[in-house]
């Protein structure tokens, strides 16, 4: 998969609104209307999740109507629906700025500069983002902080970035 193609989290179907089809959406953007204008939102896979017609504010996202959804029951059916945009719908990021996708397949590297892992996802269990190495020799992933005390270097252009393990933070060379 290349860097434009990847698929962005933009929301996930709550279920259906009301009693004619309306479908409740949670926007994970900063807009929840923007969601209209991103084209048909897709699904992991790939494939067409909602094509959405119109839409509305709702205190967590927005509420609108979709081509694929005629019921309240279609829409309840459809609960829990991850929804996603392709990366290259998305306006390039300012300098110094970056989409948390495009850090999916960086190198992870040591303060010694081998390579410890590659970066395998980006996740949020609650308190903050927590990138998911998988390990250069294999073996399960773990876990590292995207902080900048336990990754302080970006280089997304080179491709990588510097990993400092939280049982290593404090024994990295001032620098």
């Amino acid at each position: 998969m290349t860097k434009d193609s990847r698929l962005i989290l933009v929301g996930q179907v709550g279920g259906g609104f009301g009693v004619r089809g309306e479908v409740r959406v949670t926007a994970f953007t900063a807009d929840p209307l923007a969601l209209t204008e991103y084209g048909p939102l897709l699904r992991a896979d790939g494939s067409v999740g909602l094509s959405l017609t119109s839409a509305r504010p709702d205190k967590n996202g927005m509420v609108g109507r979709a081509r694929e959804i005629a019921t309240k029951e279609e829409a309840d059916a459809l609960r829990g629906l991850k929804l996603y945009v392709p990366r290259d719908r998305f306006p390039e990021p300012e300098e110094d700025e970056f989409y948390l996708a495009d850090l999916i397949g960086l190198e992870a590297r040591g303060v010694d500069g081998g390579v410890m892992g590659r970066v395998k996802s980006v996740q949020n269990f609650g308190a903050d983002d927590m990138l998911e190495i998988a390990p250069a020799a294999g073996g399960p992933t773990w876990y590292l902080p995207f902080t900048r005390e336990a990754a302080p270097e970006l280089h997304l252009a080179d491709g990588w970035l510097l990993a400092v393990p939280p049982n290593e933070v404090g024994e990295r060379e001032p620098g």
